[in-house]
């Protein structure tokens, strides 16, 4: 199927295919958990035991620079362990928390799953819009995916609102 149409009038409109268009999905899609980052994390681990292992038993092939990788890779895959958080707030838990902490009804909002310090916690980044046509304000509002604890919130006049220049 193409990803354009041609009218009547002979112009060229953009479409999206059927498999992309939401409205049209049969599934509910779920949004992957953080915590699928221990399965590499299994193997980077694995890999960097199996070559010190190798090490220790006197295999030739492991010399120093191999030694230092297989080092690098225990470490990561450690890392992998302790950043694999598992999340237990999704998009629309999120949603309901950006809606308590900016203090106005939302019309049109948007969620999308950001990572934050060292250790890369998962947190929902959820850019609001007031109810009204055109919306008077907007938020921005970090929503902990973990505990979903409101992280921080910044609420303002909109500043594409015509409404407020009067």
């Amino acid at each position: 199927m193409s990803d354009t149409t041609q009218e009547q009038s002979g112009d060229v409109v953009d479409t999206l295919p059927a498999d992309l268009q939401p409205a049209l999905s049969e599934t509910i899609y779920k949004f992957p958990d953080n915590s699928r980052r221990r399965i590499p994390a299994t193997t980077y681990l694995a890999i960097g035991v199996a070559i010190g292992a190798s090490r220790l038993v006197g295999v030739s092939v492991v010399n120093g620079g191999v030694l230092l990788v297989g080092l690098l890779l225990a470490l990561f895959g450690v890392y992998g362990f302790v950043a694999g958080f598992r999340m237990h707030t999704n998009e629309k838990d999120a949603l309901i928390a950006a809606q308590s902490a900016v203090g106005f009804p939302i019309g049109h909002a948007s969620a999308q799953q950001v990572w934050r310090g060292v250790l890369s916690r998962p947190t929902w980044r959820v850019l609001v819009y007031s109810i009204e046509e055109p919306p008077h304000q907007r938020a921005l509002v970090l929503v902990d995916a973990i505990s979903g604890e409101v992280v921080e919130h910044l609420v303002e006049d909109n500043p594409e609102s015509s409404v407020h220049d009067a």
